[in-house]
Formats: C-alpha cells, structure tokens, sequence
C-alpha cells in the first residue's frame, strides 16, 4: 500500500497487493483523505467502549493529529455526548458535514442526524449497517490522520459492516477484568483475526481502584487477565484503567476533553507505530 493510499481504489491508478477485485470495501467520500482506520471493539455492551474511543480520539489529537470519530453505535451512541456535541449536522456540495468538538475532533453520528436526540432508533440489522457505510462514503471528512470507529459490542451486523466495507488498519479491544467478559472479549479477537484484520490493542477498563488515601490497588470486578489474554493472542498494547470517577463525570458533562490522564499514551504509541 503507498502511503499516500486514500482507501478508494477506484481512483488509484497503482497496482498494490491491497487491490482485490472481490473487495467489499467501500469508496471513501471523494472530497475526503483518511489515513488510518481505527475499531474500537468490545463483546459486549457496558465496558466503556465509547469513552476509550473519546480517550484515544482526545489524546491524538493533543499530540497535533486531525483526528476524527465515526459512531457506528446506531442505537445506543454516546459519542456525541462525550464531546459536547448536540444539534444537526447539515449538507454540502462536498458531502454531509461532521461536528467538530471545541477540541478539533471531527465526530458524525446518528444522533446528528435525529429531529431529537433522544428519539430511539428502531431499525433492523441491514438497514443500520447501510447507515454505517453511508457515514464512511457521504460524509466530507476532509483530510484526517486517524479516524476511530466506535463499534457496537458483539460481533454481529454492524462490525461485520465495519471490518468488511472500511479499510480498518487496527483494532482496539476493550473489556473489563470478570472472566466472564474475558471470554467474550476472546470472541471479539477471533472474529478480527477471521476477517484478517489486527489486533493492536487491549484495553482493560474498571481495572483496579486506587485508593485516594494510603494508594493502595484494590481489584474491584477480579484480577487482571489484560496480559495473559494479550499474551495468547500476541496483542502488542496493553492499557489497564483505573476506575475513576472524575473521568466518568467529564464523559457524562460532555467534557472529555478536559480531562487531564495520561492512561492511554503507550496504546497511542502503538498506533502510530504501526
């Protein structure tokens, strides 16, 4: 793939390995210039998926990325939220518009697109992947560094979407410590690997508890199984969050990029690594 690659090979005259005439990928809007897709991932729902997508979208974009989020969560998505992003996106000769948060990120979801933002979304499996494709393919994105996608949980219509129709250069899996959930998350590493797409990190949220007053970790929700599991698979980034609750409120208060942690920086060094 060149480096200069825009993911739309019908407008690209080079014959890479990347090029497969059975491809279900995509055209990206022709206005646009994305550089690397991002999944966050979880298998199931209530791990904090959205706000370790907000975390890494934030902190890319204080290291100077144009940085940019697609919310694949159609019925339940919360990226808006996070940033403070309320009202309508609107249209273009160019393509749909996304928000941008005060922060500069670049964020298009379902909820932009509602009469009312708490209006539920009652639609079958096809018809919410088409929406999906449709955010990657008439949305004038611009000219951006990373993009994340914030996944629903599981491995059902929508990831399949995803992972199928988008050129997704990594995946992040987020999960919390129950063994229970462990073995989900192991369903969802599976399912990257099925379609050959890479697992570059794991994110283990609700981790453990610091206590403010001797220091002292306390694992709330069980022993960490973050390295083990990374060390089965062979994930290379590995990030254990703290259960925090000054984070939880600036994600609820629609001000996630406020806040001031440094949790994900080494996943973040991992992408853009890759």
């Amino acid at each position: 793939m060149s480096e200069k690659c825009t993911h739309d090979c019908k407008t690209c005259k080079e014959n890479c390995s990347d090029r497969d005439p059975s491809s279900f990928l995509k055209p990206l809007n022709e206005n646009s210039k994305v550089g690397k897709v991002i999944a966050v991932v979880s298998g199931k729902g209530g791990v904090g998926k959205s706000m370790v997508t907000s975390q890494l979208a934030v902190t890319m974009a204080r290291r100077g990325y144009k940085v940019a989020v697609l919310d694949a969560d159609i019925t339940g998505p919360s990226i808006p939220q996070a940033f403070n992003i309320h009202g309508h996106a609107y249209g273009s000769e160019l393509g749909m518009e996304p928000a941008v948060s005060e922060g500069g990120v670049k964020v298009m979801s379902i909820n932009l697109l509602l009469d009312d933002e708490t209006d539920p979304v009652v639609w079958r499996g096809p018809v919410i992947a088409g929406a999906v494709t449709q955010f990657w393919t008439d949305v004038h994105w611009g000219d951006v560094d990373y993009m994340f996608v914030d996944m629903p949980p599981g491995t059902g219509d929508v990831p399949l979407t995803v992972f199928q129709s988008l050129p997704v250069d990594g995946v992040v899996v987020v999960s919390t410590p129950q063994e229970l959930v462990g073995m989900i998350v192991e369903k969802c590493v599976k399912m990257a690997g099925m379609l050959k797409r890479q697992v570059i990190g794991l994110v283990e949220n609700m981790s453990f508890f610091k206590c403010p007053d001797c220091g002292k970790e306390h694992a709330i929700f069980g022993e960490s199984h973050a390295a083990e599991l990374a060390k089965t698979y062979e994930i290379p980034g590995v990030a254990r969050l703290p259960i925090d609750p000054a984070l939880a409120k600036l994600c609820d208060a629609g001000q996630i990029e406020k806040f001031e942690g440094d949790y994900l920086n080494e996943l973040c060094d991992a992408i853009v690594k890759m």
